[in-house]
């Protein structure tokens, strides 16, 4: 399933770049338009492959966001599998599902069974067929599935404790607003880019590269926005893993849906630079063009 989202993005991406080699090479007659002149100026090329360059990678950075957004794999688990079920398995599976549960009772499950954790949902990977009071018969292999459960709201905002667990050991804050910021700071990022792609209609519209500007610091302050959210996401496992050590033969590691992210925020810095410098340089060629035709 992994491999088949990987090639999608990857031929996303791939028609993207090529639809941007093939406008570069194109005569911008209608660009005229763009330039905002009576005087009939036209724009040169380079502000518009700038332009559409920026255009595009404004389009990569919105759907790798949205694609880090709506999925589980900001942070795996690897444990061995368990086999062989017993009470104490069923016990951390009811736990684990109950709207009740905790960061350590969750957290622990995550550990022992495979989890995976997102933005809006922790999965763990279990056998199949679970044979809670009587174990199965060893095989080779077995089935496995993955049962999610989604943070609630309520989750979401949630106090953090210095022992996890512990309601009595005093609140983190250093944690529960990282825990926030990591939450909300996407969802901003995405909202930014969004209203900077309707400045860029409008600027179309209007026949100006000018308000693009705004366009251009939108995609700034987004990808401030992602990178925050990705280093309140780090910090907030390494606290949490300060707190829970991982048990023995478990490891973890960051997951693609946060590898997504750290990819967005570049480009979303990128984009931004090409929307500033098109603008602001298409403006004061368009003026210094105008005082010349007066003079």
């Amino acid at each position: 399933m992994f491999g088949t989202m990987f090639a999608t993005l990857h031929a996303l991406s791939t028609s993207l770049l090529k639809l941007i080699i093939k406008l570069s090479g194109i005569h911008w007659d209608l660009m005229e338009n763009f330039s905002g002149s009576s005087l009939n100026a036209r724009m040169d090329n380079r502000f518009a492959t700038a332009f559409v360059i920026a255009c595009v990678l404004s389009l990569i950075s919105t759907i790798y966001m949205a694609a880090s957004i709506g999925t589980d794999f900001w942070y795996e688990y690897r444990s061995p599998v368990q086999e062989n079920s017993s009470d104490l398995n069923k016990s951390i599976w009811d736990e684990f599902i109950s709207d009740e549960a905790d960061e350590k009772t969750y957290n622990d499950a995550l550990f022992r069974y495979n989890g995976t954790v997102g933005l809006w949902r922790r999965c763990i990977t279990i056998s199949k067929n679970m044979h809670w009071y009587s174990p199965p018969e060893r095989t080779e292999s077995f089935d496995v599935v993955t049962k999610c459960v989604s943070f609630t709201l309520t989750e979401q905002f949630m106090e953090k404790f210095v022992d996890p667990g512990n309601h009595n050991s005093g609140i983190d804050l250093l944690r529960t607003y990282l825990w926030r910021c990591q939450f909300l700071l996407p969802f901003v990022s995405l909202g930014l880019m969004c209203f900077g792609a309707l400045i860029g209609l409008c600027a179309c519209i209007c026949r100006s590269l000018y308000p693009t500007i705004a366009t251009g610091i939108l995609h700034l302050l987004a990808g401030l926005c992602t990178l925050g959210s990705v280093s309140c996401y780090v910090a907030g496992i390494e606290l949490l893993h300060q707190k829970l050590e991982l048990p023995e033969n478990v490891s973890g590691e960051f997951g693609w849906s946060f590898c997504l992210a750290c990819v967005s925020a570049p480009l979303q810095f990128m984009a931004s630079a090409l929307f500033i410098w098109a603008a602001h340089t298409n403006r004061k060629e368009y003026t210094l063009m105008k005082a010349y035709r007066v003079a």
